[in-house]
Parts: structure tokens; sequence; C-alpha cells
């Protein structure tokens, strides 16, 4: 029974890993209810009243979400700095509680210095949120000066638990979390080959699904991916051991990815790209709905599994005969040593295996197993001997950091001016609306901005925010009904509520704002000022402050959403052009530069832009091309993105991999989409500029006939000239959508 049961356990905690990526959300879930928790147990302790047992539980909560450093002494010197802000914001409320004027003005001006916290960085925000949180909750709770001793007590309870919680119970440090992202990025690996196995496999009726299946495996890779990249500055304390976890990471993710496009090639669909693996809603490209089914698929599904079993298989576990022997099975498809007899597309699927096989290896040897290398056959070996070549040369470059905006241009100061205006709108309808209850129609407007920056991510961010509120709205009433007065079980129900508000923030603000709801009408019935008028008064105060938010938005200082993607466009292609350029300029001869770096700084900005085209794409707009435009651009991006982070994969391993030379004829190729990239640059900068992208024959027929010298064209070589071209049809795709003219070809 323990035997059976350990495979049991390792899967469930591989899915709740790849569910939940370092267990971030978890972590955040547990930590903010914990300490809600505490506090509102040991201030009953001390037969606190009600009131301020909810002054102090939120008071725990907002010490909690607020603080967003990484490094744990960080955290402790803003938690420590967020205490006197805290008691001075809940103090100034208190006095000015009377004096209705002064009170407004004051947390107009409080809020505009909170959104103007956020340039100095996680610090700033965090104790501009505190200051604006910890004055919202003294009007909740209607603090008076009469009270200000027993409240303050009550906040510093929460703040010493939140600590607790922080720094003692659920502890959390760079490293740890950075160990929990390994291994959900392996979780999420391992389901993508299960996708792909699936896609195997997958009649006519089941293609489509499964190649969704694929496509939503590869972006989860992806984001895992760039979770493990903000991480590793912080999680480890040799910048070279961070470097080789990067460029491991970055290598697993492409040879997936290769993968996936190499098993659609098997089914027949020859003319395959990398848009099918990221254009929502995509088919089965023609000719690949059919699966093949003969010998070499059946040996090819073995193997799919073989790869699956070493990925699952935890680093420190990974000796034993069995392991080694399915090791060098698949690395030797990278030789052609035990090819089958099949297909061409078929067997380029077998040499992705091993390629894929190999990135694992690496992936092993850079998170610091054991490795007993007693059974490596000649090819394993040899794959050894390349990643420890590759990590020898391993060298960081520094950043030049981009010049920053100032005045109103900085988006800091802007959001502030917004902010600031949008309060006041909804400060003046909240009161119109309710003399007691106006601030909920501030925090909805103060929301609404947090982590927006256009017109329509404002916009869209307020509509969920009110679906969210009614659908609370209606939870509070069958809760406030059942509960009744039954404290500890509403304040039970509370804790659910917060940990399941937490957990879901990510996935969902919808979802957030329910949440929230529902725990405000319980909190209410707790405070005795329950009634269905309050919530809903709740509701239109959220439509109200929404409201003045998008006004605001729109009116002061905007930021159109169409200006906010173009520039994060013109990043994006910027991005491309430099990953672009230096990998060309390296397998071209050029000296070598950090290219994992600057292709991750090219996914970063992709998901950017990714997160910016959400208003243009959201199912409720009702401007369908265009939402379909801007799908299509994003995912031509990706397709670009792919090929260019391929093409620099091979670039570093030209100095130790003894397969794959430098061609000056590359540089010459690639010319033209370097051309283009900057021709489709000009044209999203300036809609007047008179710029033509250039087409003509493939990148192969450009490079010429051979020069002494140079090296005969390999399987490597024709893997670069396959990304450069397919490069150079997806920069040349963007033509169209972007309204970018096409220069005639000569001739």
């Amino acid at each position: 029974m323990r035997a059976a049961g350990g495979p049991v356990r390792a899967r469930l905690r591989d899915r709740v890993a790849a569910s939940d990526p370092g267990l971030l959300r978890l972590a955040a879930g547990l930590r903010t209810s914990g300490s809600i928790a505490l506090t509102v147990a040991l201030l009953a302790l001390l037969g606190t009243d009600v009131r301020h047992l909810v002054a102090g539980a939120l008071a725990a909560m907002v010490s909690t979400f607020a603080i967003r450093e990484k490094q744990r002494g960080q955290q402790a010197v803003t938690l420590a700095l967020g205490l006197p802000v805290a008691l001075a914001s809940l103090t100034l409320a208190a006095v000015l509680h009377t004096n209705v004027v002064a009170g407004d003005l004051f947390f107009v001006a409080l809020i505009f210095c909170a959104v103007y916290g956020r340039r100095f960085g996680d610090r700033g925000t965090a104790l501009g949120l505190i200051g604006f949180q910890i004055y919202f909750v003294s009007l909740f709770v209607g603090a008076s000066v009469s009270e200000l001793p027993a409240l303050c007590g009550a906040v510093a309870m929460g703040f010493a638990c939140g600590a607790l919680m922080r720094f003692v119970l659920v502890p959390e440090t760079p490293t740890g979390v950075l160990q929990r992202l390994r291994g959900a990025f392996r979780a999420r690996l391992a389901q993508l080959l299960s996708a792909q196995l699936d896609l195997l496999d997958a009649g006519p009726e089941d293609a489509d699904r499964a190649l969704e299946q694929v496509r939503e495996g590869t972006a989860r890779l992806h984001e895992t991916a760039l979770l493990i990249q903000g991480r590793l500055e912080e999680g480890t304390a040799d910048e070279t051991v961070a470097g080789l976890v990067q460029r491991r990471v970055a290598d697993a993710e492409i040879a997936a990815e290769r993968l996936g496009l190499s098993l659609l090639r098997a089914r027949g669909a020859e003319r395959v790209d990398t848009l099918a693996l990221h254009l929502p809603g995509a088919p089965v490209p023609s000719g690949g709905r059919q699966p093949v089914r003969d010998a070499a698929t059946d040996t090819l599904r073995r193997d799919l599994q073989a790869l699956r079993l070493l990925v699952l298989r935890p680093v420190d576990r990974a000796t034993g005969t069995s392991v080694a022997h399915l090791r060098n099975r698949l690395l030797g498809y990278r030789d052609e040593d035990n090819l089958p007899v099949a297909s061409p597309a078929v067997q380029d699927v077998f040499r992705a295996v091993g390629e894929a096989a190999r990135a694992v290896l690496g992936l092993r040897i850079a998170l610091g197993g054991t490795h007993d290398e007693s059974d490596d056959s000649p090819a394993t070996a040899r794959s050894r001997e390349e990643l420890d070549a590759e990590d020898a040369v391993l060298d960081a470059e520094e950043e030049t950091p981009a010049p920053e905006r100032t005045g109103l241009e900085r988006p800091t100061t802007r959001a502030a001016v917004q902010v600031a205006v949008g309060s006041a709108l909804a400060m003046v309808g909240g009161e119109l609306l309710s003399r007691d209850r106006w601030y909920w129609a501030v925090l909805t407007c103060w929301i609404v901005f947090l982590n927006t920056a256009s017109t329509g991510e404002i916009l869209v961010k307020g509509y969920r925010r009110l679906l969210g509120t009614v659908l609370g709205v209606l939870a509070g009433i069958v809760l406030a009904g059942a509960v009744g007065q039954h404290t500890w079980t509403a304040f039970a129900l509370v804790l659910l509520f917060v940990f399941a508000m937490f957990y879901s923030a990510p996935l969902s603000y919808t979802l957030v704002s329910f949440f929230v709801t529902a725990a405000l009408g319980l909190l209410y019935t707790l405070l005795h000022t329950y009634s269905l008028s309050v919530l809903v008064l709740r509701v239109e105060e959220t439509a109200l402050g929404a409201a003045c938010g998008v006004i605001a938005a729109a009116f002061v200082l905007p930021v159109r959403t169409d200006r906010r993607t173009n520039e994060l466009l013109a990043t994006v292609l910027e991005r491309l052009g430099d990953v672009t350029r230096s990998a060309v300029d390296q397998l071209s001869g050029g000296p070598p530069v950090d290219l994992i770096d600057e292709a991750r700084d090219l996914d970063q900005a992709l998901a950017d832009l990714r997160a910016a085209t959400q208003p243009l794409t959201h199912p409720g707009t009702p401007l369908r091309a265009r939402r379909e435009t801007a799908r299509y651009v994003v995912a031509l991006l990706e397709t670009c993105a792919y090929h260019a982070r391929s093409l620099a994969a091979t670039a570093e391993l030209l100095p130790t991999h003894p397969s794959i030379a430098a061609d000056p004829r590359l540089r010459r190729a690639a010319r033209r989409i370097e051309h283009n990239i900057e021709v489709i640059t000009a044209r999203v900068t300036d809609e007047h500029a008179t710029v033509e992208i250039e087409t003509g024959p493939s990148i192969a027929s450009l490079l010429g006939p051979a020069v002494p010298g140079t090296s005969r064209y390999g399987r490597v070589t024709d893997r670069v000239l396959r990304h450069l071209q397919r490069l150079d049809e997806g920069v040349s795709g963007l033509a169209r959508p972007l309204g970018v003219p096409v220069k005639a070809p000569d001739g």
C-alpha cells in the first residue's frame, strides 16, 4: 500500500505544481487568510468588539498583500515602514471624520500620492497602497478620535500577525519559490508531452481539440519559463548559475515546441508552421487530420512516453539502469544511430525527440542532481561534453537601462492625475447616492486603475468588477440570510472567501470581485448594518466608480488603447530585430553575445503586448474584425519569436558544437528580414511613413554559391535556413494586417 501510494502522491504533487506554478497563489491565499484568522483570534481573546475585530482583520489583509518585494530583508523593511504609515492614515481619517470638506480633500491628495509613489518601485507601491487602504478601513468601520487607541492597537496587531505569517508560519524565500517553479516547469513540460502524444493518436474528429490542448500546453510552459526568468536574480546566489538555468529552460522550451511542429508534419501537414501553435482556434492544417499508424509510429509513441518519464523523474532519483537505457536510446536519435525506417517527416520527429532528450539532460545537469556516467552511451557522452562546453563559455553582459520619461509623460504621474480626478468625481457622485457609503465608488475607481495602462484596459477591468459585484451581491443575500448572527460562522466564511480571492486573483478578476463582495455582505452582517438596500447600493456605487474611472481615463491625459498597443508593438519589433540581428551575426562568424537574455527580453515585450491587447480581443467587443486582426498579429509575432529564439539557441551552440560552423553568407541572406522589421516598426510608430517591405526569392536562394572555406550544408544548417525562411514569411505576413505597403519585386 505504501509503495502504491508513492506514485499517486507524486502525480498529485505534479498536478498541483502545474496548476499553480511555484505555489504562489496557494501561498498568497494561506498567508492572507492565516494572518486574518490569527488577528481575529488574538483580538477576540483580548475582548475586542466586532468593529475593531474587522479593522484588525482588514489591516492584516492589507499588510500581507501590499508587500511585493521578493527578498525577505526588503519585505521586513517595507512592513516596518508600513505600520507608521497605516497609523498616520488611520489617525488623520479619524480626526477629519467630522469635517467632510477637509476629509474629502485629504483623501484625494492621499490617492494622488499613493499612485505617484509607484514610481519608487515596489516599496513606494506598497506604502501607497497601505496608506490608501487603511484610510478606507477607517471609513468602513466609522473611526472616531475617541476610538483611536483601540483601533491603532487592532491595526498594529494585524501588522504583527501578518509579519508572523509571512516570516514564520508561511515563509517564502526566493530560493524556495524558484525551486518550486522549476518543478512546475517540469510538470508542465510533461503535460505538454502528454498533449502531443494525444495529438499523435487523435482521429479526424478529435484533431482540432488535441491541437488546442497542445497550444494551451505550449502557452502554459512559456508562462512558467517567464516566471522562472523573473525569479532567477533573487533565487540564485551565483550569476553564472542563474544564466545556466535560464539557458537550459530556454532550450527545453524550444525543443518542446519544435517537437509539436514535427508531430503535425508527421500527420501529413507538410506546410505547417508555428502559427498553428499560437493562433487561437486555428484548425489542424489540411492534410494533417488522418493519424499515421505503422510500426514507426508505435515506436514513436513508446519514445514519447519514455521522454515524459525522464521529465517527470526527479533529478535526485534519476539514477538506475532503466533510466540510463531510456536516456541513451533517445539521445541516440540525435546522431541518427537507430532511426527506424519511416517517412522523412516521421524520422524528423525522432530527431526532435532526441533534441528534446538532450534539453532534458541539460536541464537536469543545471538543476544539480547526481550524475552517474557509467552507463552513458557514446551519444550521451557526446551530449554531456557539448553541455559542459556550453556552460564553460557562459558569460553575462550588463544591460543598459532605457531612458525614463519625465513630467506628465511618466506613466505614474499621469496615472496619479487620472486617479485623483476620477476619485474626486466618484466622491461627489457617491455622496449624492449615499452620505455613508460613498467610499465604495472611490475604491472602485482606485482599483480599476491598478495594473492598467490604457482606456480600454480600464473599461474591461471596470466591467469585470461590476459583473463580479452583481454576482457577489446575490451570493451575499443568500449567505447573510443563512448565517444570521452566528459570528464565528460568518468569520469562517469570510476567511474562506479571502483565501479564494487571492488564490483566484491571477486567473479571473471577476472571481476576485465576486468573493470580495460576498465577504463584505457577511461583514455587514457582523457589523449589524446589513440590508438588501446596502448591497444594492454597493452595486450602484461600484458602477459609478467604474464609470468615473473610465471618464477620467478617457478625458484626462488619455492613453488610447491603440497608442498603447502600438508602443508595445514597436517594442516587440525592436526586440525581434535585436535577437535576429545578433543571432545571424553570430552564425555568420561575429563575436558571441548573450543571446538568451535578448530572447527573454523579446518574450517579456511580447507578454506585455498580449496583455495590452485584451480589450481588443475580449469576447464582448463589438469590433469583431478588429478582434480577429489583433489575435492574428499577436499569433504572427509569437511565431516570429519562436523562430528568433531557435536561431538564438542554435547560435549559442556555435562556439562548442562540432557540427555547426559559421557561414558569412547568412548575414547577406538575412538583410531583407532586418530591413522589413525596421520598415514595419517605422510604419507602426508613424502611420504616415512612406515605407515598403521587400519580398522576393527564398532565403536559401539568397545565399548564392559557396565560397572557399565554408562548410557544406548539413542538417543543422538546413534548420537555420528553415527558421530564417519562416521568420521572413512571418515578418512579411505582418504587412497586410498592419497596413504596410509591399514593394513590387524587381523585374
